[in-house]
């Protein structure tokens, strides 16, 4: 998959979160009474960039088991759990940033840019004298 193609990914999933309000893509935003989610707004932001949090926690029960750290448990993911795990944390944090920015792919190309060149360019780093 292209850059630009997991960008027009992150863009539907963004669309189809916020579609109509209510996530049931009827067009409607008419939220039930009892679905309880939010409708749009800083409360739908909050809890986007905190579903980072539960994601990050799936990553670290997924390393527990594909480690056999818990000795009740014993050995109950694999590797590739945790891979998919870490894309899990990916697309929800790029779907966050771009919950906040619309313009989420050159907020993120220019801070990756900074990054890499904070590390890996001039600047101090591993093996350069600072």
């Amino acid at each position: 998959m292209a850059d630009e193609d997991v960008w027009d990914s992150i863009d539907r999933l963004y669309e189809w979160l916020d579609g109509d309000g209510d996530g049931d893509g009827d067009g409607t935003g008419d939220a039930g009474p009892d679905d309880g989610r939010p409708r749009s707004g800083r409360e739908e932001l909050l809890l986007r960039i905190l579903k980072l949090s539960e994601e990050v926690g799936e990553v670290a029960q997924a390393v527990i088991g594909a480690t056999g750290q818990n000795p009740r448990k014993g050995t109950t993911h694999t590797w590739d759990d945790v891979r998919s795990e870490l894309c899990d944390v990916v697309i929800t944090g790029l779907v966050a940033l771009r919950t906040l920015a619309p313009d989420a792919r050159e907020v993120f190309t220019a801070h990756l840019a900074g990054v890499t060149e904070r590390s890996l360019g001039t600047g101090r780093g591993p093996g350069r004298p600072g």
